[in-house]
């Protein structure tokens, strides 16, 4: 018997299971490019006060050394996720002289991208691997895709929770499965789920609709760009370019078929693509004149290099390929990464985004559903392609492909409000087991920009680049983030935290460096066996 969204609704609002449902863990990496007041990108390193890129736990590089990632801790209370969020990017306001975050995934005044400095991690093997793949992005991609910035949203739910929907199955007569097994199992079910709804996630918080001229620089396009009244380049309709064709995307990867119907065959397509062998990135060489160039010249240099809107994930043991922890020890957590910073908060991501993921994934785990083949899988990633493009255009008709494999054309509005009425009893759950309103209101809010596009963050930034320049406008915001920061109190952090941690991760880095018995060509050779 398969099991409904009511039945899980009514077997988790007991009362004995309410604590179940309230341990949900999240865990928030927000990307930002150090820009100087007047917009351009920094030129400063890493500032060494911000402790070592290679070993902070809450502070690193992403693929420059200008782009910053902040990484909280998993908090279960949504509060304390963005309380960290902030604390973390007050540190670092105090502690890079002057220089500002750029508040938007699409970045700006890049005279010349081949001057975007490569992050690095010191000398270390593991340090110098890490440079080399970003050296393989640079020369495959190019650096501009690269300082692409954006939100990547962790989440996991309890073991409780698990252990009481193991039982629901059970009852219902399902096969029984270790419980490890069985959670792996649930959450590639909520992968699919989430690759068929996904597109709700940049229609409502979608916030790059537009660019400066200077990201084109030697790309090629056939999209049909307006111009705004102070130079902005804009699509009418369009949510996310960030999640376009334009943005951070790999048309080598376009033929990978990554399935996500089990634990099993998801590890198995990654750890292929590791081995395929490119023919054009074959083309950029390896190890030219004793330089590396990139770490392999296959599809995928390292599992990172993967582009999804979605990942599972498994915390890895020091030098443990992702795909092998996972493999061995089964998922552990969910990471969605199809969300846009957002330029109207200090932090990328408000606390209302927060509570409505929530609601959106804990719907997804509550919607049973099928295996589907890669037909249906393209069905849903051409969902997302267009609403990164044409969003808000009320002609726009989706294709929703049920568990039967019936194909429905449907209009956002149409489609959007089947789904938040299914999505209201998810909320008024969680509203149950944490005591609160939030959820329930975070229902009302982002259903109204489903009946009326005009509210969504990327037709307000359209508005407002009508009556201002894109660069001008995030400045503003800038800096007004920045005061933000600098006049707020720590609220889960304390500077003595940040004190003590900074020379300890420089402390680490020191200890991996001595630890090193291999020469790099060796390592490599080692990593890749």
């Amino acid at each position: 018997m398969t099991l409904s969204l009511t039945d899980y609704i009514g077997a988790f609002s007991q009362s004995e299971n309410l604590a179940a449902v309230a341990g949900i863990g999240r865990g928030i990496e927000r990307e930002a490019l150090r820009i100087l007041p007047e917009g351009k990108l920094s030129e400063h390193g890493h500032y060494y006060q911000l402790g070592s890129a290679l070993t902070h736990g809450q502070i690193t590089t992403d693929y420059s050394e200008t782009l910053l990632e902040f990484i909280t801790p998993v908090s279960h209370s949504p509060e304390q996720a963005i309380a960290q969020l902030q604390d973390i990017q007050k540190y670092t306001f105090d502690n890079i002289e002057g220089e500002l975050l750029w508040p938007m995934s699409m970045p700006c005044f890049v005279d010349d991208a081949e001057k975007i400095p490569l992050a690095q991690f010191g000398p270390s093997n593991i340090g110098k691997m890490k440079t080399v793949y970003r050296q393989g992005l640079k020369n495959r991609y190019g650096s501009m895709m690269q300082v692409i910035s954006g939100i990547h949203f962790n989440f996991s739910f309890s073991q409780d929770f698990w252990q009481i929907q193991q039982k629901l199955h059970q009852s219902s007569g399902e096969k029984s499965l270790p419980l490890d097994d069985f959670i792996s199992e649930r959450y590639f079910s909520i992968l699919r789920n989430y690759k068929r709804f996904c597109w709700l996630i940049p229609y409502l918080y979608g916030s790059s609709p537009a660019i400066c001229g200077s990201f084109l620089q030697g790309k090629d396009h056939k999209l049909p760009f307006k111009k705004s009244p102070f130079g902005a380049l804009y699509l009418e309709h369009a949510t996310s370019l960030r999640m376009s064709d334009l943005g951070y995307t790999s048309s080598e990867q376009a033929a990978l078929k990554i399935c996500y119907n089990n634990l099993a065959d998801y590890v198995d397509g990654v750890q292929q693509a590791i081995k395929l062998k490119s023919k054009v990135f074959s083309g950029i060489g390896v190890k030219v004149n004793g330089q590396y160039q990139q770490l392999n010249d296959n599809v995928l240099q390292i599992e990172n290099e993967l582009y999804a809107p979605i990942r599972p994930k498994r915390v890895a043991k020091p030098g443990e390929k992702p795909s092998v922890a996972l493999g061995e020890r089964g998922v552990e957590y969910i990471e969605v990464r199809a969300l846009d910073v957002n330029p109207f908060v200090d932090t990328g991501i408000s606390l209302e985004q927060v509570h409505f993921l929530d609601i959106f994934i804990t719907f997804c785990a509550f919607i049973d559903n099928k295996e589907f083949d890669c037909t249906r899988q393209a069905l849903h990633e051409k969902n997302m392609d267009a609403v990164v493009l044409r969003g808000r255009d009320p002609e726009l008709l989706l294709s929703d492909a049920n568990c039967s494999g019936e194909v429905k054309l449907k209009s956002v509005p149409e489609w959007g409000n089947e789904l938040f009425e299914q999505m209201k009893q998810v909320a008024q759950l969680l509203d149950k087991a944490y005591q609160t309103s939030n959820y329930s209101e975070a229902i009302v809010r982002e259903q109204a920009k489903i009946n009326d596009a005009s509210l969504t963050p990327s037709a307000q930034l359209l508005s407002i680049i009508q009556e201002q320049s894109l660069s001008g406008f995030a400045l503003n915001k800038a800096s007004e983030y920045q005061r933000e920061a600098k006049t707020r109190a720590y609220q889960f952090y304390d500077q003595e935290f940040f004190d003590q941690s900074v020379p300890a991760s420089h402390q680490a880095q020191a200890d991996i460096e001595a630890g090193d018995k291999l020469n790099f060509d060796d390592f490599l050779t080692d990593y890749f066996a």
